[in-house]
């Protein structure tokens, strides 16, 4: 098991996960970046975590958005044309 997660949030609090076998150069990079922004390992984890799980809600995101009738080639060429006026 990569993570555990204590789900139990009768007493008001949030649920609690605990992650084993964090790579040292990972752990080693949040210390580093809690450190120069004055906050916690668990804090920083925590923003970066909910950050990456946002890709969760892309599909249904982008699957909610309304048909142009533009394909991807058409976009991918305009996009080239942009480029190549540069």
């Amino acid at each position: 098991m990569l993570a555990e997660c204590d789900t139990a949030v009768d007493d008001g609090h949030m649920p609690t996960l605990y992650l084993r076998n964090v790579p040292v150069e990972v752990l080693a990079r949040l210390e580093r970046i809690a450190a120069v922004e004055r906050s916690s390992v668990s804090a920083v984890a925590l923003r970066e975590l909910e950050q990456v799980s946002r890709r969760a809600d892309n599909a249904e995101l982008l699957d909610a958005l309304p048909d142009t009738g533009v394909g991807m080639e058409a976009v991918l060429d305009q996009v080239d044309a942009g480029r190549a006026d540069r």
